[in-house]
């Protein structure tokens, strides 16, 4: 066959169309013009949803093994943590039934000096349960609103408290619902009592270690205080009962140069995440208000000169 018969093209396995230059900036353009009008225009939301749901199965079924393992590991952790609260409810209802025993005891032998000493009854506080509905609006105070208000009685300066101590006071009252000012708030005081020593002191809401927490201010330098004091209500301000349970001494500060120390408190009472609450009525309810000062006869003189 002569040689310029000869086909010189390459066969069909060698060819290479266009120039991998060529495709880069084509296929490139492409994708930029998709993501622009994706961006813009939503264009690829439909197929977008379409392979979601076609995909779904198949994910669903890859992460059943995922799930599973899962699921196990946190039955048997539940599973422990389960039987670790039931022992130690066994340990506290085993002390709170000593404590019942000495409390009825204690009672008993109250009831009998109060009687032979002539002093009148111990003050009882009644009161309402209440729900938390939302905190109040002012982030820089600490206050929650409770869905309790005119329509139920409540009275201004009515203690609140839940089932680990006091949290607060209600400080506005609505016709149905009602703010409560937490004892963290640092426009907030409470009158406390110090059960190990008997000294009687005052505790303000303070922000500055962290976000619930108290101060038990005006404490001389040298004052008998340690570390997990139990706070009580002192009963003296004519608006908590006495003996509830405020908060728990957390730290003391005594520096040489300082009249006072720095005593700072945790709140036994859950004052941040408390749902469901108790309001009880104020002790100034119970007792005579305070007398009214007649004039004196010096004034009575003034008057009548008039």
């Amino acid at each position: 066959m002569p040689l310029g018969t000869l086909d010189r093209d390459p066969p069909p396995f060698f060819r290479q169309g266009q120039s991998a230059l060529s495709k880069l900036a084509v296929f490139s353009a492409l994708a930029l013009f998709l993501m622009v009008a994706d961006a813009r225009f939503k264009m690829m939301q439909p197929l977008r949803v379409g392979l979601a749901a076609v995909l779904y199965p198949v994910q669903w079924l890859a992460l059943q093994p995922i799930q599973l393992v899962q699921g196990g590991g946190q039955y048997f952790s539940s599973l422990r943590s389960a039987q670790t609260a039931k022992e130690e409810a066994f340990k506290k209802l085993g002390l709170l039934a000593q404590r019942a025993n000495q409390v009825e005891q204690l009672a008993l032998e109250n009831e009998r000096l109060r009687k032979l000493l002539g002093l009148r009854e111990r003050l009882q506080s009644g009161g309402m349960a209440a729900q938390v509905l939302y905190d109040a609006a002012d982030p820089y105070t600490r206050k929650v609103v409770i869905d309790r208000g005119l329509a139920d009685k409540v009275s201004l300066g009515s203690p609140v408290v839940d089932e680990q101590g006091v949290i607060g006071q209600v400080t506005r009252v609505y016709p149905l619902v009602s703010e409560v000012t937490l004892l963290t708030d640092r426009d907030h005081a409470i009158p406390v009592l110090n059960t190990r020593t008997g000294a009687r002191g005052v505790a303000f809401g303070d922000t500055s270690t962290h976000a619930d927490a108290m101060e038990l201010r005006f404490m001389a330098a040298n004052a008998d205080v340690t570390v997990g004091d139990l706070l009580t209500t002192s009963g003296v301000d004519g608006v908590y009962p006495p003996g509830l349970p405020v908060a728990r001494i957390e730290k003391v500060e005594r520096r040489v140069d300082a009249v006072f120390a720095r005593i700072y408190c945790v709140p036994l009472g859950l004052v941040a995440g408390a749902s469901h609450v108790m309001v009880l009525e104020p002790v100034t309810a119970q007792i005579a208000p305070r007398p009214v000062p007649e004039p004196s006869a010096a004034s009575g003189k003034k008057g009548a000169a008039k």
